[in-house]
């Protein structure tokens, strides 16, 4: 599945310090996932010792990032 990054989303991503990779890893290997408001969920995993929080929501043909924390 495609995964489109929201212009906030390419910017949280430089500014916070995370890679794509692992961005794409919490969505695929999340801790949980929960809903959001508006249809979005929100994904939440670790990598190396720091959580990250996955903000998106999902369409028939891809995933569309809104923001990462």
């Amino acid at each position: 599945m495609n995964i489109v990054y929201s212009d906030h989303a390419e910017k949280r991503v430089r500014q916070r310090g995370i890679a794509k990779w692992e961005v794409e890893h919490i969505l695929e290997f999340p801790f949980y996932v929960k809903k959001s408001f508006g249809g979005r969920k929100e994904a939440v995993g670790e990598i190396k010792g720091r959580t990250i929080k996955v903000e998106f929501f999902e369409e028939e043909n891809y995933i569309k990032i809104i923001t990462v924390m």
